[in-house]
């Protein structure tokens, strides 16, 4: 490994298997320090540019840190996230918890700084098997199966990326993971992008996402909103920037997350809901692939981590005070969570775009891209789709959950409270940063892959965001009534996997079985039988002409043989006198002929 580059990974990795030998008042120290020292470290190598920790390995050469602007973005997001979610889960006594909730980020942060795919296979997988644990520790009715259900998915989802990296290897002779051929993708190309999408919940690989992230632990949610589908968002502008179809499946994923966000009844799969339509923007982003519609995915990539996390901590407190998360069983928070609900409203405006909150500074960064590109269909429905965002998310959410009709039971409302200062501190860190990257966006724009020279703070951007937003609230107090949430099953594609796997399971147990079971009677009473029977007759025959040949030959030899035996008396004598009797008539027998 080259000198000066030491990767944050194995900080995590080895910081992780230590936390079960770190106990008493030690213990959170060591939790806080561990993440802040990968985020130094992860600063320190933005110095950095080029490959290191070059490793031969077989016949490949293995890059764990491949270094440029895109790395480096992505890489500091994430080390900052893995301190604000240790932090919110800082009281947490469970060890193994936070050893995967450190194992996801080193993951993560592996994958960013894979050069090649075989390393970046080994961390994509890590980050698969690792999360799914703050998914079983969240321990409600629904977690196990939730849990299976999300580590089958991606497990099918990494097949799909392996198959495609062993047949770009196969195709190109080596394992460098860099831009792909967008414009004439093969098998190969197509397998990688399905085993990328499903990580970033494309439409209709997306299914996974909103069950898995409502069902998680109260800080196990808050880790996974910020590292999968980013990560995913990474590996896409990585390879796939410019692909075409990425726009339109962007737009599609930005308006499908929205009409199931404002009729959803549970909070956190709202704000699940929610991601899957926020990175359909990075997405088409990406898709577009000019230089700032790739500064606006990755800034967006960025700040959705930042406003995400912080709402899903909002969130999070009031699961973790309330023990309820559906709208019809809260409501009326703001008396008993004032502190809560002012960071969660923060959260709310920031990824709405209001002005100088967060996501005003990279949402319309996506769409100027789009509108320059002359794509006008995709930045309207993107446009639309904002509007949809602040009815959910701004509205919505911080309204029927802290205002609105109380539907708290006695008990609900008593342990409703703010929670414990190190929950707090963290969401004071999230609002903060959201309100400074929403006011003062250079230091972020200096961080992105190009350079830029985009403003978000224009009169025209205000007076455009003022009446989206006012068009929005408009609609939701005309319309309140009929986004009162209601406690009811939201048809997904899901139900279409379901389906078909229950289908096939009935294929599989109806008439797969009944043909196996006639295959089998019919082999039993015919095949069997045949096969006996002509094993009888070879039976016979080998008994009767095989064996009585052999046996009949055997028993004409021990016949002579006995009869020869007579003549051997063991006396020289009677033998000598066999042989010249025997001899004579032979003789006297050829006289005889030779005379006639």
């Amino acid at each position: 490994m080259s000198f000066g580059f030491i990767h944050p990974s194995l900080l995590l990795i080895l910081g992780a298997f230590l936390v079960p030998f770190i106990r008493g008042p030690l213990r959170q120290p060591y939790l806080f320090f561990i993440p802040l020292l990968t985020l130094v470290t992860v600063v320190f190598n933005s110095s950095l540019t080029g490959n290191f920790g070059v490793v031969s390995f077989l016949e490949w050469q293995l890059v764990f840190g491949r270094i440029d602007r895109l790395t480096t973005v992505f890489a500091l997001i994430m080390a900052l996230m893995a301190v604000l979610g240790t932090l919110y889960g800082l009281h947490v006594d469970r060890a193994a918890e936070h050893i995967a909730a450190w194992l996801y980020a080193a993951g993560s942060l592996g994958v960013i700084y894979s050069g090649d795919y075989l390393s970046l296979f080994v961390f994509w997988e890590m980050m698969a098997f690792s999360s799914v644990f703050l998914i079983w520790f969240r321990r409600g009715p629904q977690s196990i199966q939730v849990g299976y259900r999300y580590l089958l998915i991606h497990t099918i989802g990494g097949i799909m990326l392996l198959g495609g990296i062993v047949l770009h290897y196969n195709s190109v002779g080596n394992l460098v993971f860099t831009h792909l051929d967008v414009t004439a993708p093969d098998l190969s190309t197509w397998l990688i992008l399905i085993g990328f999408g499903l990580n970033a919940a494309i439409v209709p690989l997306h299914s996974w996402l909103p069950e898995a992230y409502s069902e998680a632990s109260f800080n196990g949610a808050v880790f996974l909103c910020a590292f999968t589908t980013k990560t995913a968002v990474y590996a896409l502008a990585r390879g796939f920037a410019g692909m075409d179809i990425l726009i339109v499946l962007g737009v599609i994923m930005a308006l499908y997350g929205v009409i199931y966000a404002v009729m959803e009844n549970d909070i956190r799969k709202l704000l699940a809901w929610s991601i899957v339509s926020q990175v359909g923007y990075m997405v088409a982003g990406i898709g577009i692939g000019t230089e700032l519609a790739i500064n606006g995915a990755v800034a967006h990539a960025v700040i959705h981590i930042l406003y995400k996390s912080l709402l899903f901590m909002g969130t999070g407190a009031v699961l973790y005070m309330t023990g309820k998360t559906k709208f019809t069983e809260l409501g009326g928070l703001h008396a008993k969570m004032p502190v809560t609900f002012f960071f969660t409203l923060v959260g709310c405006l920031s990824i709405s775009g209001a002005p100088f909150f967060a996501a005003y500074a990279s949402k319309s960064m996506i769409i100027t891209a789009g509108f320059e590109h002359h794509l006008n269909w995709a930045p309207w429905l993107l446009m639309f789709g904002a509007t949809g965002t602040f009815l959910y998310n701004g509205l919505k959410l911080p309204y029927f959950l802290f205002f609105g009709r109380n539907n708290c039971t006695g008990s609900t409302w008593e342990r409703a409270a703010d929670p414990s200062w190190n929950m707090l501190v963290a969401m004071t860190l999230g609002a903060t940063l959201c309100i400074l990257v929403g006011t003062g966006p250079g230091f972020l724009y200096a961080l992105l892959p190009y350079a830029s020279a985009y403003t978000p703070h224009t009169l025209y951007h205000f007076v455009e965001t003022l009446q989206l937003l006012g068009f929005a609230t408009l609609a939701f107090v005309l319309l309140k009534r009929y986004l009162e949430p209601v406690d009811r099953l939201l048809v997904d594609l899901d139900w279409l996997y379901r389906h078909v796997g229950c289908a096939f399971l009935w294929l599989v147990r109806h008439p797969l079985q009944w043909l196996d079971t006639a295959w089998g009677e019919a082999y039993r009473t015919v095949g069997i039988y045949c096969l006996m029977v002509v094993s009888r007759f070879w039976s016979w025959f080998d008994w009767h002409a095989i064996d009585g040949v052999v046996d009949g030959l055997a028993r004409s030899v021990k016949g002579t043989g006995n009869r020869l035996r007579i003549l051997q008396s063991g006396q020289i004598q009677l033998t000598l006198y066999a042989v010249f009797t025997l001899a004579a008539i032979l003789l006297v027998t050829f006289i005889f002929y030779q005379l006639l």
